[in-house]
């Protein structure tokens, strides 16, 4: 299936020809012309790469890689028009993977796209799950904030990770027990409500305000999306 690519450029005739340079290419373009109206495409639909104007006409490309990257780990090719390095600098600080400076050749554009997608194809492979400033590495069980480990026990990595995948739903106390049935869990210690608080001691910032993982009064529990 060929990968799905969102342009986010507020210049139509440039919007055309990316589209159509990409289109022949064998990729599916998708053009939004704010940032808004990007954003919105982001959260409602999957896209292997974002191409991203700096300058749009609402929102600069540089709040929408920031929040793209609250949430998301989908490739960013950021256009910028601007010769100051400095915006291209907060551009990858931010998150953008490369960045074209304007005018450039389609051609250039195709490169560099590759490359990006590339890269991430072989990053999807290191079984990582990336939520802002935390990691959870499913292969080396292990649980980072800055890159620094917290200590989980199985159950509770268990618990991390099933959230995790699950991110902006909400799961019931059942519903957990039963994804994560497979676990050795102590039997004298089956409420979930005790491993959540200890995870939340773990990788929240405020554990009396939790920002990661949030209680749904008489609902459960769900895992944020968006985080810091």
């Amino acid at each position: 299936m060929a990968e799905r690519i969102l342009l986010i450029e507020d210049d139509p005739r440039l919007a055309r020809m990316v589209e159509d340079y990409l289109g022949g290419a064998g990729y599916r373009v998708n053009v939004a012309s704010t940032g808004h109206a990007g954003l919105a495409l982001v959260e409602r639909e999957h896209f292997d790469a974002l191409v991203l104007d700096l300058m749009l006409p609402d929102i600069d490309g540089l709040e929408v890689c920031k929040r793209v990257r609250a949430s998301r780990q989908t490739p960013i090719l950021m256009l910028t028009a601007r010769g100051d390095a400095m915006d291209r600098i907060l551009g990858l600080e931010l998150g953008a993977d490369d960045y074209l400076p304007k005018p450039f050749e389609p051609r250039e554009l195709l490169a560099r796209l590759k490359a990006i997608l590339r890269r991430a194809q072989a990053g999807a492979k290191s079984n990582v799950l990336h939520f802002g400033r935390l990691e959870i590495d499913k292969d080396a069980r292990e649980v980072r904030i800055d890159g620094a480990a917290r200590p989980l026990t199985s159950y509770q990595f268990a618990l991390v990770v099933a959230m995790a995948e699950r991110a902006g739903r909400v799961l019931s106390r059942d519903a957990l027990f039963d994804v994560v049935k497979g676990e050795t869990i102590d039997a004298f210690d089956r409420s979930i409500d005790v491993h959540i608080s200890r995870i939340r001691a773990a990788i929240e910032d405020n554990p009396k305000q939790p920002r990661r993982v949030i209680t749904v009064r008489g609902a459960g529990y769900v895992f944020a999306k968006a985080q810091e």
